[in-house]
């Protein structure tokens, strides 16, 4: 099976799936989005309101941010490949469950596979500590371990982690928009 047909199977599977209550009240699962060649990969934390409504990654105040943040460092959506640790949206955008990290994170696992990205960046406490925690690192907060380098090399992936503050923060605080241009920097080795 190529690549495509595996992440075809996915989202296939995604969209049927009823291992957490999350299913009973999203409208639309969102897979992720972007290119399978993609040298990296963002991971956000869940779907929000307009990404629920429109199966699209990152579609409403925040993704705008990521646009920027993105063309600060010369790339697209295109360029990059986006998914989130959760498919479906929690219910008032609340935090993960861990019992719906637990459903969901097989099919991440797997997306991560099919991309073997170079450099993964998860957004958010949530996204950094489970993909920390998956490549025997050592969660932190996401204040402490911003914008740092990990690097993780096994049989499947030899690539740099670099966690990030979620885009969402810079449209509750301002401030943050001048932390995540520089995370996002590093991303490029600038």
């Amino acid at each position: 099976m190529g690549r495509e047909e595996e992440m075809q199977a996915i989202s296939e599977e995604i969209r049927e799936c009823k291992k957490c209550g999350l299913w009973k009240t999203r409208k639309t699962p969102v897979v992720g989005g972007g290119s399978l060649d993609a040298k990296i990969m963002l991971v956000g934390e869940a779907p929000g309101y307009n990404e629920d409504q429109q199966g699209k990654p990152f579609v409403g105040r925040a993704g705008k941010v990521l646009d920027e943040l993105l063309a600060l460092v010369g790339l697209e959506r295109n360029d990059v490949y986006i998914a989130n640790v959760l498919k479906c949206r929690p219910p008032n955008n609340r935090n993960p469950m861990p019992e719906e990290i637990k459903a969901c994170t097989p099919c991440l696992d797997r997306q991560i596979g099919i991309i073997k990205p170079e450099t993964i960046c998860p957004m958010g406490n949530f996204a950094a500590a489970y993909i920390l925690e998956k490549f025997g690192l050592k969660p932190e907060s996401i204040g402490r371990i911003h914008g740092r380098i990990f690097r993780v090399k096994n049989l499947l992936l030899d690539a740099r982690i670099i966690p990030l503050y979620h885009p969402a923060s810079a449209t509750y605080n301002p401030n943050m928009k001048s932390t995540l241009m520089g995370d996002f920097r590093s991303i490029k080795g600038e």
